[in-house]
């Protein structure tokens, strides 16, 4: 029976994917986000519950990567194509190579913009980084790339900082064309690059050995305190730089 118990978890992350589809294409964005994170919770415990029941299995490891594509990576993917639907098109309409990008494609009598379509590269490229994650041995104590789920954190924050933190300058930013667009080419770019990140798997508890993994727990409480939804796109700087300096020093 205890086989069953990870890959129900896993099953639960899915379920969490596929709503939050369908209130992240009507632009219910809190919604989305909220069933993200009780996808993401549901994703940590499959493995935590796989190792600790001693049940790890090949069926196991696909089924999370299949709940992944959908919680991780189309959710953001759509997610990012709303915003930059939202977003202002006068900067596009000012500049005549750009022109086309503005019109819409008239598709069985259902109308898509074509620039914000950029947006689900995201899903794409989350989709790659689990099928190269599936097939690499390497990848126990460490990542190549940035997580799935971290990724979704870092996209689905930003339509959260809009609600919330409600700062005039930051809502400009993020509505901001070229700033989508560029969160979208670094967040494919760092999905499926092979830039070592640590883990926050500890397979001991004490603080010289683990050293990194505490400090960015701190970091990140103190930083979510202070700044609350503005602070996850910082936290995954952190993670990303501090990794690259614990690769640095360790060598």
């Amino acid at each position: 029976m205890k086989q069953y118990i990870p890959n129900a978890l896993t099953l639960l992350n899915l379920l969490c994917g596929c709503i939050a589809v369908i209130f992240a294409v009507d632009a219910n964005f809190i919604w989305a986000s909220f069933l993200v994170f009780i996808g993401i919770f549901f994703d940590f415990f499959d493995g935590f519950a796989a190792r600790k029941l001693n049940v790890q299995s090949e069926l196991g490891l696909q089924l999370d990567s299949l709940a992944d594509v959908v919680t991780s990576g189309l959710v953001p993917g759509i997610v990012m194509y709303k915003l930059l639907e939202l977003s202002d098109l006068e900067m596009f309409q000012q500049i005549g190579v750009f022109q086309q990008w503005t019109e819409t494609l008239a598709w069985a009598g259902i109308k898509i913009a074509i620039l914000p379509l950029f947006g689900l590269s995201i899903t794409l490229a989350s989709a790659y980084r689990l099928a190269k994650f599936n097939i690499d041995t390497e990848q126990q104590s460490f990542f190549k790339g940035l997580p799935t789920p971290a990724n979704a954190l870092l996209i689905i924050s930003l339509p959260l900082i809009l609600k919330f933190q409600d700062n005039d300058a930051i809502n400009e930013i993020i509505l901001n064309k070229w700033f989508l667009i560029g969160i979208t080419i670094f967040s494919c770019w760092i999905l499926t690059s092979n830039v070592k990140l640590f883990a926050l798997k500890f397979k001991t508890y004490g603080f010289k050995t683990n050293a990194t993994r505490y400090i960015f727990i701190i970091l990140c409480l103190v930083l979510l305190i202070v700044l609350q939804f503005a602070a996850i796109p910082l936290i995954i700087l952190l993670y990303i730089g501090m990794s690259v300096l614990d690769n640095m020093t360790s060598k």
